[in-house]
């Protein structure tokens, strides 16, 4: 094997060594895992997180966030939530350009990548969405008498 083929480096990072096809965008880290999900996890959890932050910075009264928190989360938890989903299709975007896939004929090519990221990234932030708020930001709330 020549010395050339050996440090052929092709587009999105795909080196060929030893007739080996390795690319390093297909194993995605925790680390790039958290990255991509935090801020998407964040705004889909404002509803309840806004009333335990003004409460913690002391900028309204307990029953005022209380209050707050039950009509975000009530009557508009769906808007957090394709905010939350809107901001992951950004933070996908981003994550694949900063990558390299530009073009229609790179996401071709990339097509089993891209899809593989694109369902982890959603489970991730499903996931996290659930435990952040669900767990986090409820305990906090209970800390702070906002709900029972």
């Amino acid at each position: 094997m020549s010395s050339k083929l050996r440090e052929l480096v092709l587009d999105c990072g795909v080196s060929v060594t030893r007739n080996l096809y390795h690319c390093y965008t297909t194993r995605m880290k925790l680390k790039e895992i958290l990255k991509l999900t935090w801020l998407p996890v964040v705004g889909a959890s404002l509803c309840c997180l806004s009333s335990v932050v003004i409460v913690l910075l002391g900028l309204s009264t307990v029953t005022f966030a209380s209050s707050l928190a039950d009509t975000l989360y009530g009557e508009n938890k769906w808007i957090f939530r394709s905010v939350g989903l809107l901001l992951l299709v950004i933070a996908l975007v981003l994550h694949f350009r900063k990558k390299g896939v530009c073009t229609l004929d790179t996401a071709k090519r990339h097509q089993k990548e891209i899809i593989n990221t694109v369902l982890v990234s959603l489970f991730a932030a499903v996931a996290g969405y659930i435990f952040f708020l669900y767990v986090v930001v409820h305990y906090a709330g209970v800390w702070l008498d906002l709900w029972a």
